[in-house]
């Protein structure tokens, strides 16, 4: 029987109730934060524990950043733990979405879009120093760097989930070969309060959603049924989450009549100004859906439809993580696949981090105020989004005054 811890749980859930109110930027920028917080100040882990997590996630189906939140929390506080760190860091952007999918007002004018502004330039402080953190500690020597250039080199150009996956494959195969001379004796153990039982379940009960769902959508005219089948099957074979299931989601929303492409790309937009995970513009398509179950019902559905599939996935493979970490193959494959996840990391630092937020020497010098903030003041992020937020309103004033 789990042993509840209260006091965890609740820290759980205000560390990633904050995350979910600040991490702008994508799911590259979430683990960035991530890193931050849990890692750098927090300690719940170590950093290569935290990259092992990490490239577990990338591998898989599903939200990447989510998937590891609800790792983190699993970690820290078990299954309540676990849910507590998924709603928290979900619900601020699925609220906000819903609000304006039912045409509550949003961010406008100068302060408002300097706001959104100032904090699209935290996520390139906040990837610049998590770059800058995982590099010195996963790329300690010339193999492991020339790795991380080598993903660099196929993120680029090989765009897309696609990319990274690759990216991550080439890195492990490579660490098999390179990295054998750093391979450890003893490996840190991470617990997740999971068995193989569960595990087990989790694994057939991904397998019968998505062959089931399918199957009692056809053969029920149940527009319940229709919704909850269309968003877990998008959740379920989307390699790389963020924007990644967009495609998918057109497809199965626009193009069967469900809602106009109008409403798709306003909400589309609108989940680029929020915080947190982009699979919560599942919240918004389901509020506006044309045929009922839509409004609050609606988006709480597709909402749980999307993320379910992924954790459930996560859920099957934990229990055998740390065994599988054991192996001196293993640690030598994963060595290799952290450096390519710092590659990644900062592939996407340049492309789409620092090319949407850095338009001028205003936003360059903001972002290095933020860098500083965290790296020489040692200040959460938290702090640093909200000073960056406010150096985003004076910039966007300044730009207003007539010249």
């Amino acid at each position: 029987m789990t042993t509840l811890h209260p006091g965890r749980i609740q820290e759980v859930f205000r560390a990633f109730l904050m995350l979910g109110l600040t991490s702008f930027g994508g799911p590259i920028a979430h683990l960035g934060y991530f890193r931050t917080e849990f890692v750098a100040r927090r300690k719940w882990l170590s950093e290569k524990d935290y990259a092992d997590l990490v490239a577990l996630c990338q591998f898989l189906p599903g939200p990447a950043s989510s998937q590891v939140g609800f790792a983190l929390g699993l970690m820290r506080a078990g299954p309540w733990g676990a849910a507590m760190a998924w709603l928290a860091f979900t619900l601020p952007s699925a609220i906000i979405l819903v609000l304006f999918a039912v045409g509550a007002a949003v961010m406008e004018g100068p302060v408002g879009s300097g706001i959104i502004h100032g904090l699209k330039v935290a996520a390139v402080a906040i990837v610049a120093h998590a770059v800058w953190g995982m590099a010195r500690n996963l790329c300690p020597d010339r193999q492991r760097a020339a790795i991380a250039l080598t993903a660099v080199l196929v993120v680029v150009m090989v765009s897309g989930p696609l990319g990274q996956v690759a990216a991550i494959v080439a890195g492990g195969l490579a660490g098999l070969v390179l990295c054998r001379a750093a391979v450890e004796n003893a490996v840190s153990e991470v617990h997740f309060p999971v068995t193989r039982r569960a595990g087990g379940v989790a694994l057939v009960a991904f397998m019968l959603l998505l062959v089931g769902l399918p199957l009692l959508a056809w053969s029920t005219p149940s527009q319940t049924l229709a919704l909850l089948d269309a968003f877990y099957r998008a959740g379920a074979l989307v390699f790389g989450g963020g924007h990644v299931v967009l495609p998918l989601l057109e497809a199965e929303v626009v193009q069967s009549g469900w809602v106009t492409p109008d409403d798709f790309l306003a909400g589309y937009g609108a989940a680029q100004a929020v915080p947190g995970p982009l699979f919560t513009f599942a919240a918004y398509l389901g509020a506006v859906l044309e045929p009922l179950p839509n409004g609050l019902v609606g988006a709480t559905l597709a909402l749980l439809a999307i993320f379910v599939p992924g954790m459930l996935l996560l859920v099957a493979v934990l229990p055998f993580w740390n065994r599988f970490r054991q192996w001196a193959s293993a640690q030598s494959l994963m060595r290799g696949a952290n450096a390519a996840v710092v590659g990644i990391l900062g592939a996407a630092l340049y492309q789409p981090v620092w090319t949407s937020a850095i338009l001028g020497s205003h936003e360059f010098a903001l972002a290095l105020t933020g860098f500083l903030l965290l790296t020489i003041w040692k200040l959460p992020a938290w702090a640093a989004v909200a000073v960056m937020a406010l150096g985003g309103v004076l910039i966007s004033l300044v730009a207003g005054l007539p010249a």
